[in-house]
């Protein structure tokens, strides 16, 4: 594990106050207060090279700069059918908090479609959410816990996950690029549930592929993870397919209050509120334009590209070897036994 020296930090810090006032403006809403957190992240990320870690600063801040990322959460997605529809596709949302304080993320990678809207608007959505996670749910949990909080949780749900989720590598690539570059060292851990048979004959060849850092942070559970969640959250915080044993389902049939990736969910209705807000306060004469941000799309290889495609490459010789054209649950192979 790489470990950052003080010295590293403080040539890093030197470095970035000789940088122009535009990128000292970004860099403070990248930071919200603790440079020196910042500093150790993107220092994790170049396995501690001073240099590699500014280059890799310099360049986020200035993709922020040229996407104006900074004014991101005042540009809301409307009309709100067209959120809803991006977030019954897009399957991402908060139930809680771990009881250090950590927010708790769940992914719905097996049901997630992706088929609603044009790319921009799921890029511009993922955005959002990683912006309003930083400059909002984290400063007030950090205000909340009397300590300094800037990392998260994943949970990710692979029920009902084919090879049909082929089709949507291309925009993984794209989020996956677009974290790694520009969110570093945001996750504490990932946690996978519902497991098919399929990811965990994949998960046997990508795991020692990646990085040792990234390796440790990921977690197959066995089956909807309940057990081993409970150990570090609340029930109340669980996501809702981690709530009963069994089949876990993301399309979940109980309230749209408890389903953490509903728009009637707390947290989508606070975070589509506050967005609006800021639209209404840096523009209150003017009616909000529709239509999406268009962010460009990093083309560098990054650890999360690299890890995306190897599984895209298992994934099909896994159905060549196996001829699977159809659900992995229709096959009977679902068995959450990772």
């Amino acid at each position: 594990m790489c470990v950052i020296s003080e010295e590293a930090i403080t040539q890093f810090e030197a470095l970035m106050e000789q940088v122009d006032e535009a990128l000292k403006t970004t860099f403070q809403n990248i930071h919200q207060g603790f440079p020196r957190d910042t500093y150790l992240r993107f220092l994790k990320a170049r396995e501690g090279n001073v240099a590699n870690a500014h280059k890799m600063l310099v360049d986020s801040s200035t993709w922020r700069i040229q996407n104006e990322i900074d004014d991101i959460l005042a540009k809301p997605i409307i009309p709100t059918e067209l959120y809803r529809a991006i977030r019954d596709s897009q399957l991402i949302g908060m139930p809680g908090y771990t009881r250090e304080g950590l927010p708790v993320f769940a992914f719905g990678a097996g049901l997630s479609t992706y088929d609603k809207a044009s790319v921009h608007y799921y890029v511009q959505s993922h955005i959002q959410i990683n912006e309003y996670r930083d400059r909002v749910v984290l400063p007030a949990v950090t205000k909340k816990y009397g300590k300094h909080i800037s990392k998260s949780l994943k949970v990710l749900d692979m029920t009902g996950l084919k090879l049909s989720a082929l089709n949507q590598i291309k925009l993984l690539t794209i989020i996956s690029s677009i974290d790694d570059l520009n969110y570093p060292e945001k996750v504490v851990s990932y946690y996978i549930v519902n497991a098919p048979y399929i990811f965990s004959a994949c998960w046997k060849v990508v795991k020692p592929l990646l990085q040792e850092r990234t390796r440790k942070k990921v977690q197959v559970l066995s089956g909807c993870g309940q057990n081993d969640l409970l150990k570090i959250m609340d029930y109340s915080s669980l996501p809702h397919f981690c709530r009963r044993e069994g089949s876990g389902s993301s399309r979940y049939s109980g309230s749209s209050n408890e389903n953490c990736y509903s728009l009637d969910h707390p947290f989508h209705q606070q975070l589509y509120n506050y967005i609006k807000q800021q639209a209404l306060l840096r523009r209150p004469l003017r009616p909000v334009k529709q239509g999406s941000v268009h962010v460009d799309f990093p083309d560098a290889v990054t650890e999360g590209t690299e890890f995306v495609q190897t599984l895209e490459s298992e994934f099909q010789k896994f159905g060549k070897q196996n001829g699977l054209a159809q659900s992995l649950d229709d096959l009977n192979i679902n068995d959450h036994r990772a």
